[in-house]
């Protein structure tokens, strides 16, 4: 079909990542969670979102996991609001990139990285759109670590109450947070079911399905109540030998681990 937006979308989501990679083969980062997002952050940035400056309504987004900045400046770069030679010193001294997202970042709405904060700041801008009557649609995207924090449930347990039905929360469920495995810190099972009893409409994907991904937001809205995408990833994705592991959650690559990373993703056509 020739208005089928996934392979589009499939190509994107490989230059995110090799845009992710180009800040890992530079410096330490967070790299496990910003490649395990590129998929959903493609179908996001440069399909379902409205965006544009003069979009009306225009729809708004916020990356609860703000460790996983650097796929947010590469969707950025890839909107021609940064420049990719930014990327690699991106957190470091003099740079306007911070290893989380701050508002010095064009678009950014919220500065994030104190996790389990965003769910609740999204239900407040929810709220007020509704109560204007503009039809513009909030998105978080969260990691399953963080949804360890209470206050995502406090934020949970509020949006069904106000019928939010332009309200998404996807949880990036890849699996492993900084101390390791979820499951052997605080599982999180079964997560699905734990935001339906909340009184959310919940989708479970594969989140590096394009197609599953795409499907799941033209759901949105749904007829009654917010919507949650819970999105079976893998940490790292991409990075053949540091995909899948705990070291990728905040790693460096060596010189061949970087050449070896973008010849898989340049194959991606």
């Amino acid at each position: 079909m020739a208005d089928d937006p996934v392979p589009a979308l499939v190509r994107r989501a490989a230059r995110l990542r090799r845009h992710v990679v180009s800040v890992a083969a530079a410096q330490f980062a967070h790299l496990g969670g910003a490649m395990s997002c590129a998929d959903l952050m493609a179908a996001l940035f440069f399909h379902w979102l409205r965006l544009d400056d003069d979009a009306r309504p225009r729809d708004h987004f916020l990356l609860s996991k703000g460790h996983a900045v650097h796929t947010l400046h590469a969707c950025l770069v890839e909107r021609g609001l940064l420049q990719a030679a930014e990327l690699p010193a991106s957190g470091t001294s003099g740079s306007r990139l911070a290893g989380h997202p701050t508002r010095r970042a064009p678009g950014v709405e919220f500065a994030t990285g104190s996790l389990g904060h965003a769910l609740s700041v999204g239900v407040g801008i929810a709220l007020a759109e509704q109560h204007r009557k503009t039809g513009a649609s909030t998105v978080v995207l969260l990691g399953d670590g963080e949804c360890q924090e209470g206050t995502v449930w406090e934020a949970a347990l509020s949006a069904p109450r106000f019928g939010l039905e332009r309200l998404v929360a996807i949880v990036d469920y890849n699996r492993f947070q900084a101390g390791g495995a979820v499951d052997d810190i605080l599982p999180l099972e079964p997560l699905g079911a734990k935001w339906r009893a909340f009184g959310w409409n919940v989708q479970e994907i594969d989140g590096h399905d394009m197609r599953a991904i795409v499907g799941a937001l033209a759901a949105v809205p749904a007829a009654k109540g917010p919507t949650a995408i819970v999105a079976h990833t893998v940490k790292g994705k991409g990075v053949p030998g540091v995909e899948g592991t705990a070291r990728a959650h905040y790693t460096s690559l060596s010189e061949d681990e970087a050449k070896a990373a973008l010849a898989a993703l340049e194959a991606i056509r």
